[in-house]
């Protein structure tokens, strides 16, 4: 944002100049337009998100707001602060937007933040990269997807063969300190991934969502019963996951659900 500071100092200094040497206004009215263009320009240019084509347009809006701006200036802060260790690298932020194009979501996953521990974050919820040890609320997702439809449990974590068929795999949080979990929550990700959420509600028709855990569920009130399909349970987090995840059969009644509307099931 230095641009920016540095123009709209000019700016200031031009104004504060008129007023003491009486520059005609017809003048400083083409100065001041010049200098808000110029203005403009940079914060388009700040603002200027690398993110799938689809999301970008469906969220064009957010990426103008002042809370985008602020969130914006304090994560590049973060990850240029050698002291401190931020998830998961900068290039996978947006990896749920990038590898599940808006036009082809057909499940939604909420999780909370991304992993803290090192390696583990790779910007989908849940997921894992390969070599990676599996965490245990994903050990307890896969063996729910085992007992539900039979698949064979994978000997790895990367989702990323879920986010290609059209899961969309989002934290509420996209980034996190190390070994601080929720340490970037409350910063202005949750109004950023509820407008995610909010723009294929009102935008698109018969997606699944799937809400895991009281904080998933608030998350998803936003949600319209009659065009999409809601399905909760607790956490699959080993502290809860007896209490209702497992034989909750939400993988079954996914794909039955894309059926009925002709969409491809998912490959669990």
């Amino acid at each position: 944002m230095s641009n920016i500071r540095i123009l709209t100092h000019r700016l200031f200094k031009i104004i504060v100049q008129e007023q003491s040497s009486g520059l005609h206004s017809s003048v400083l009215e083409l100065v001041v337009e010049y200098y808000c263009k110029a203005i403009a320009k940079e914060c388009m240019k700040d603002m200027d998100v690398k993110i799938e084509k689809g999301w970008k347009e469906a969220l064009a809006v957010e990426f103008q707001q002042p809370y985008f701006e602020r969130l914006t200036e304090l994560v590049r802060k973060e990850y240029s602060d050698s002291t401190v260790r931020v998830y998961p690298p900068a290039s996978k932020i947006f990896a749920a937007f990038d590898q599940c194009p808006f036009e082809d979501v057909k499940v939604v996953i909420i999780g909370q933040d991304p992993y803290h521990g090192p390696g583990q974050a790779n910007g989908l919820s849940f997921s894992v990269n390969p070599g990676i040890a599996i965490p245990p609320s994903l050990r307890n997702i896969f063996k729910e997807i085992h007992d539900d439809t039979g698949a064979p449990i994978p000997d790895n974590g990367d989702l990323s063969r879920w986010a290609v068929q059209g899961v969309l795999l989002l934290n509420s949080a996209l980034t996190v300190r190390a070994h601080q979990p929720k340490s970037h929550s409350g910063i202005g990700w949750e109004t950023f991934t509820d407008a995610a959420v909010r723009a294929l509600n009102d935008r698109c028709e018969n997606i699944v969502f799937l809400l895991w855990g009281s904080d998933a569920i608030r998350r998803g009130a936003m949600i319209d019963r009659s065009k999409h399909l809601v399905l909760q349970s607790v956490h699959p987090s080993p502290l809860s996951a007896s209490r209702g995840f497992f034989g909750n059969h939400h993988f079954s009644k996914a794909n039955s659900y894309l059926k009925e509307h002709g969409k491809t099931e998912i490959k669990w």
